[in-house]
Order: structure tokens, then sequence, then C-alpha cells
């Protein structure tokens, strides 16, 4: 009666938690937050200075970008002033001269033809535009 199976413990077992694993898995913890922490903060400090540097970068090329919206196929706008499309050089070359960029952004209505639109984009071109970016919408 007494008799007890192979390998069964009974009442008499083990009942103490193996404590090892965990502390184990705790100090591989403690050693990755030791590590990366100093990181974390360097990184967020740079992160914070290289933020404001290129608010203030796009602020300032904001301000030096020449913007053309193209209304049809014969008239546009040039920083928002009507421009007829036969008077456009004479209204860019100046812009682009005193610009220190030389950037111009394009918009197109959907309503102008594609030939127009590369007209323009070329013309914008031979007047001394170093960069054109095309602005959807």
């Amino acid at each position: 009666m007494g008799r007890k199976k192979r390998g069964s413990y009974g009442t008499d077992g083990i009942h103490d938690v193996n404590m090892t694993p965990l502390i184990d898995v705790s100090l591989v913890l403690v050693v990755i937050l030791m590590v990366a922490t100093p990181m974390a903060f360097q990184s967020s400090i740079a992160i914070q200075r290289a933020a404001q540097a290129a608010r203030k970068a796009a602020a300032e090329a904001h301000a030096e970008r020449i913007e053309i919206m193209i209304v049809s196929a014969d008239s546009l706008t040039v920083n928002r002033a009507p421009v007829p499309r036969d008077r456009m050089e004479l209204t860019l070359r100046p812009l682009l001269e005193r610009s220190a960029t030389r950037m111009v952004v394009v918009r197109c209505a959907d309503t102008v033809p594609h030939g127009s639109f590369v007209g323009i984009l070329d013309e914008a071109k031979r007047c001394g535009a170093a960069d054109i970016a095309v602005v959807g919408g």
C-alpha cells in the first residue's frame, strides 16, 4: 500500500522554484539597459538638433523657391502673380537671377495639355532654373 510508482514524486516532491533562469534573464536585461540608455540620450539630442536645423532649412528653401502654377495653356501664375504665357520668360529670368537656389516648383491644372506643360518646363530650364520640382494637385 505504501508503494510508489517509479518516477512519481508523490507528496514529498520538488517544490522549490528554479531561480537560475529568472536571474539570468534579469541580468541580461540589466546589461542591455545599461548599454542602450547612454546611446538613447545621445541620439535624442542629435535628433532634436537635426530636426531644428531641418525646419530652419526648409523655411529658407521655401522662401527661396519660385512657384509656377499653370492655370491653362496660355496663362499661369509666377509666385501667385498672374502672368500671360508669352511673358513668362520676362518674369521668370530676373527672379531666377536673384535666387540663391534657383529652384522652381511647378503645379499644373488637370485641364492643361501635356505639350504646354512640357513647354513651360523647358522654358523654365532655359531661363536658368537649376532644379525643377513638379508638384501634383
